[in-house]
């Protein structure tokens, strides 16, 4: 045992068995995962022990300890809202967080004003003020109060309101203001003007209408026609913003709902705001960090994080994932953000099935958008590939970028992935996959360099082929030598990629280099110091995807091999059982669950399959 370990060995002895958070740092003392626990002691010796089925960030992450803190909290209420408030503040890499650092844009109506004004804020106090929000974009905050200026022209000057001006501003004059200035209108009918424009913001459009209407007749039978025009005018304008808002419900429910879409080690929730019956709105967030993190976890973090910011939090939130921590996080919302009973409910039939599964519609396709629009911007892919071949020191920007990695559970079931970049969008149609056949156990220096040695020992007949002769075309993926290998890791791995270049022949023939997650470095031959390029460069995020797309490509054929072998395991202790029955149930059933809930009839009625053999298997699997 090192140092090191000795070290945090120490710690784990004395970790006290009480709620609170728990902190990782690395050696260079940076924060890199908060945790909260109802026992830390249980919790945290948890991810060190041997036996433990850790992912692949989770197993990382182990590696990168060098130290832990506690604090201890008195109930695991007080360790949730605190571990947020570290996560806020740190962004350890290791958490799942929002992936945009900036603060969102919220509407600011100042009710503490005797004539409130309405601005764009990007901060939330405790100053008397209304807050909704937030929003993804500043752009469509902007353009609703633009709608809503028109409706409710709402005071946004600087003025000392004393009603006594000579003159007011050009905004009174185009209708864009209702100019309290001048006395114009009055402080209670300016306040209930605001109110309206709250209860809009809100999705309580209706009663908002039936007051209006009431005022616009009495007008009329007061003979107050000016007024009564202006009252009917504005009520058209709700009505034209209003229709298009979908009526959802006839229960005038008030929820939120929120679905997620996965790819590539991203995750994008798209949250619809119910109010009122009707869809008045909704967003999107990224997450990051979210790789090899179940769905309930990713929507519990994004639950917590969402509201921790949220300027309202209605009864009903509507989920697609059971979330482990629901009812802490219930108790959290009623006590501390809403004042009111908030329900976590994940509905399986009925309007809120139907509302989850057209959020998660959205979400998949914003997503897609979003992917789409970063492989159309071809300036930055061109930026992108100029700034790795200035890295790489390449005399023309890489063509053709190559990236393996390993994927495997304590060394079962292994997986190579080799994905393919070419002008910096992926090439899915060159993927390929590797069972690694040669290495036993958790080794994934050995597994690289088995995968390297295939893929090239493939290119190397490729070269011997004649494309002439009928039959000989070859693999696409193969017959061709990257312009950058990339392999995921360290100087371990980078080391089992130089060896098999060199049994190859293919020493400096194309730049290699291993990535490092730690710290996102950049690892050369023969170079004692790793690269570190900029945070913000594109040619970074350019690697981080191709790196984040070999794991996403591995770990899917990973865990259908392990699937595979999992049900073959099962069916192969059963007596009269072989390979080519097997097959024929699976292919009949689909899954060995399916296998075991069939009746003796069922199982019959497969050719080969006597009364027998089905008795042996409702045994065997039951």
């Amino acid at each position: 045992m090192n140092a090191d370990s000795e070290h945090l060995q120490a710690v784990l002895d004395t970790l006290p068995n009480k709620p609170g958070c728990y902190l990782y740092k690395n050696s260079a003392g940076e924060i890199i995962y908060v945790g909260k626990a109802i026992n830390l002691r249980n919790r945290v010796r948890s991810y060190f022990h041997a036996s433990a089925d850790l992912d692949g960030k989770t197993r990382q992450l182990v590696r990168s300890i060098a130290e832990i803190e506690w604090i201890v909290t008195a109930s695991e209420l007080e360790a949730l809202i605190l571990e947020m408030n570290l996560i806020k503040k740190h962004r350890p890499r290791y958490n799942i967080r929002m992936k945009d650092d900036k603060r969102y844009p919220y509407i600011k109506v100042h009710w503490a004003d005797p004539f409130p004004k309405v601005t764009v804020t990007r901060q939330m106090q405790d100053d008397g003020a209304r807050y909704f929000g937030p929003y993804t974009s500043a752009w469509a905050v902007y353009q609703t109060l633009d709608v809503l200026r028109r409706i409710f022209p709402y005071l946004t000057c600087d003025r000392t309101i004393t009603g006594q001006d000579a003159r007011p501003c050009l905004y009174y004059d185009i209708k864009l203001c209702s100019g309290p200035c001048i006395g114009a209108v009055d402080r209670d009918t300016y306040r209930q003007m605001i109110e309206d424009l709250c209860q809009f913001l809100l999705g309580r459009s209706q009663p908002v209408i039936e007051r209006l209407q009431v005022e616009m007749n009495q007008a009329a039978e007061e003979l107050k026609f000016e007024r009564a025009a202006n009252l009917r005018d504005q009520i058209q304008a709700i009505d034209r913003v209003v229709e298009r808002q979908k009526v959802i419900s006839t229960d005038q429910m008030d929820s939120d709902v929120i679905a997620m879409a996965r790819n590539n080690g991203e995750a994008c929730v798209q949250i619809f705001f119910i109010r009122g019956g009707k869809l008045i709105g909704r967003e999107y967030f990224i997450l990051e960090g979210a790789q090899d993190e179940a769905d309930g976890e990713v929507v519990g973090e994004f639950i917590k994080q969402f509201y921790m910011e949220a300027a309202m939090v209605p009864p009903q939130v509507l989920l697609p994932n059971e979330v482990e921590e629901a009812k802490v996080i219930q108790e959290w919302l009623h006590t501390t953000r809403s004042g009111q009973k908030v329900e976590l409910v994940v509905p399986h039939s009925g309007t809120g099935q139907e509302l989850v599964q057209m959020a998660t519609e959205n979400a998949v396709e914003t997503l897609r958008a979003l992917k789409a629009q970063w492989e159309a911007d071809t300036n930055r892919q061109t930026q992108a590939l100029a700034e790795l071949q200035q890295a790489f020191q390449l005399s023309e920007p890489p063509n053709r970028i190559e990236c393996y990695d390993i994927s495997n559970t304590q060394g079962t079931a292994s997986v190579g992935s080799m994905v393919v970049f070419e002008q910096g969008v992926p090439s899915k149609k060159l993927y390929r996959r590797f069972n690694i056949e040669s290495v036993s156990g958790p080794d994934d220096f050995a597994s690289m360099e088995e995968v390297l040695t295939r893929r090239f020992r493939r290119w190397q007949a490729a070269q011997e082929l004649d494309p002439a002769a009928p039959g000989h075309k070859p693999d696409a993926s193969f017959d061709r030598l990257p312009d950058v290998l990339l392999v995921d890791g360290g100087k371990g791995q980078l080391s089992r990629a130089v060896k098999v270049l060199e049994q190859f022949g293919l020493t400096g023939r194309f730049a290699v280099a291993g990535l490092a997650k730690e710290n996102e470095e950049l690892f050369f031959p023969g170079r004692p110091e790793s690269l570190a390029l900029p945070r913000y460069s594109q040619g970074l995020y350019l690697l981080q995807r191709i790196r984040d797309e070999a794991h996403r490509f591995g770990i899917t054929a990973h865990r259908k091999r392990r699937t595979r072998e999992g049900m073959a395991s099962q069916l192969d202790r059963i007596k009269g059982i072989g390979k080519a029955r097997r097959i024929i149930l699976l292919k009949h059933f689909g899954s060995v669950d399916a296998i075991r809930q069939a009746s003796l009839e069922e199982l019959t009625a497969i050719p080969g399959i006597t009364t027998e053999i089905a008795m042996a298997l409702k045994g065997g699997l039951e």
